[in-house]
């Protein structure tokens, strides 16, 4: 596993362990930047439009289509380094 693989599953270890609860906004960040990272574009439909944090995750991550994985991965280290710091 190279060491971005490693820095990035330490990362999403560590965000389980953070002190304080991100806000909506950071959690919908970290959550597409997490899920571009693992499995690149976003796929499958967009959820029902009465799940509101489904469509909101959808939405998040949709908007980083096209984003190279090793950047995503790269921008949640930092992310998580900065939350946790």
């Amino acid at each position: 596993m190279s060491d971005l693989n490693t820095e990035f599953e330490a990362a999403k270890a560590r965000v389980k362990q953070l002190d304080e609860r991100p806000d909506n906004d950071t959690l919908l960040k970290l959550y597409a930047l997490y899920k571009q990272g693992s499995e690149g574009d976003v796929h499958g439909e967009k959820p029902g439009f009465f799940d509101f944090v489904g469509t909101a995750k959808y939405e998040a991550w949709s908007k980083l289509s096209g984003m190279d994985r090793d950047e995503a991965k790269r921008q949640y280290i930092a992310l998580v380094d900065k939350l946790s710091g």
